[in-house]
């Protein structure tokens, strides 16, 4: 049922935070099979400040279902989107180093395939502040950003990105096109996983696309969550997970064809997808949708051990940490963002376990990750406090987060990365 709590805060009025899903989002199947619940969690990015009653905080159900006709997975449950990503948007995408490396990989990418300039238009859908279009914007194509977060969407226009503070549509999409033109090319970099209305969402890229335009979208993917036992992945935020044949099917519902894939190792194993409005698919998506087929993707037999798999992987870091801590050893944990929130309150690993979490971006530090409460500080606390182990939240930048920690690794301390295994490095 829906939570009916209510939040410290005027912007929201008093209608119901959240509302179930009785069908699939992508095709309206009713036949939903639920293969993993994670209990009544808090919001993963809803970051408290200290003066916020933790007893107000809500929780909503956490239940991921596959869809039997379309192969979508998805939340059975959807949280306003005000609530997840417009007021207080902690998320910044220029605070990682590897968010921009494959930003700016991939707008090089897309200047050498197609010729643009200032008569061109690149629209980014989900733009955050900026990261992305600025490559574009550099090299004098002109550009606008659409994003609903409102501290992110100030720091691109701050950065010279046009950029709408807005939800996106499919009547979003006619009013640019009509004001601004059609797009040579659309991005969407993990922002369809966030989007109540699916088929509005893809109709809209359609809207706003030239004839011969591009969309290229980029989702974690279903498979790379499902072998590495990426639980953490799974949040409030992320309404849906794709397949290359779920998503496929939902594009073609508006008119759009996948025609060519690529496999990324970004957040721990994405798609990157190109849509056109005329098939030529070549063997990239050919290739990728057989092996779905052969591994059985699309089928309850693919999901049935996830749960099982998921508890046990639990149980085994939760039993690290307390030895650990039994033993008289000091812990902290480094990275505040949703994946982390999720999979300390996936465990329970609060107060009790973890000293702190250290993170980057300023805007998260000085504040209480959600659930747990845990106090959120800059990285260098963990040099300067020296815990004996920092629990690598952000395991899907390892390898970032370990260079910067150079220092705090040369002084004894020790990282532990909690997926596919818990391990220490």
């Amino acid at each position: 049922m829906p939570t009916e709590g209510r939040l410290l805060n005027p912007v929201f009025d008093n209608r119901p935070m959240s509302r179930t899903e009785r069908a699939c989002r992508a095709c309206g199947c009713p036949d939903l099979h639920r293969f993993l619940d994670l209990g009544e969690t808090p919001l993963a990015d809803r970051l408290l400040t200290s003066e916020w009653d933790c007893r107000a905080e809500p929780r909503f159900p956490l239940v991921v279902a596959l869809c039997s006709e379309c192969g979508l997975v998805q939340l059975t449950e959807t949280v306003r989107p005000e609530l997840l990503f417009a007021d207080q948007y902690p998320y910044y995408s220029s605070v990682s180093r590897s968010v921009l490396d494959h930003a700016a990989a991939n707008v090089a990418s897309r200047l050498a395939e197609r010729r643009l300039d200032r008569s061109s238009l690149v629209v980014e859908i989900g733009s955050n502040d900026g990261y992305l279009l600025r490559n574009y914007a550099a090299a004098g194509v002109t550009v606008l950003g659409v994003d609903p977060a409102e501290g992110p969407a100030r720091a691109a226009r701050a950065a010279r990105i046009d950029t709408m503070a807005e939800f996106f549509t499919a009547n979003l999409a006619h009013d640019i096109r009509q004001r601004r033109g059609e797009a040579d090319i659309v991005h969407a970099s993990n922002v369809l996983t966030h989007s109540d209305d699916l088929r509005g969402f893809v109709t809209g890229m359609s809207v706003l696309m030239k004839p011969d335009g591009v969309a290229v979208i980029e989702v974690p993917y279903l498979r790379d969550m499902v072998e590495g036992l990426q639980f953490d992945t799974i949040h409030h935020q992320h309404l849906c997970y794709f397949s290359l044949a779920s998503l496929d099917r939902l594009l073609r519902g508006a008119g759009l064809f996948a025609n060519r894939v690529e496999r990324l190792a970004i957040h721990g194993g994405s798609l990157r997808v190109f849509a056109e409005r005329r098939e030529d698919r070549d063997a990239s998506v050919t290739e990728l949708l057989a092996q779905e087929r052969d591994i059985g993707i699309g089928t309850r037999r693919y999901f049935a051990g996830m749960a099982a798999d998921a508890r046990r992987l639990r149980d085994e870091l939760v039993t690290m940490i307390g030895d650990l801590r039994g033993s008289g050893h000091r812990i902290a944990a480094y990275g505040a963002a949703a994946k982390g929130a999720a999979l300390l309150n996936a465990c329970g690993l609060g107060r009790h376990h973890i000293d702190f979490v250290a993170d980057l971006s300023t805007h998260k530090q000085g504040l209480l990750m959600p659930g747990v409460h845990l106090p959120i500080r800059p990285p260098e606390a963990l040099f300067e406090e020296r815990p004996d182990y920092t629990l690598l939240l952000a395991w899907n930048f390892a390898d970032e987060i370990l260079a910067q920690q150079g220092a705090y690794r040369e002084a004894g301390g020790k990282f532990i990365v909690p997926l596919p295994r818990p391990s220490i490095l």
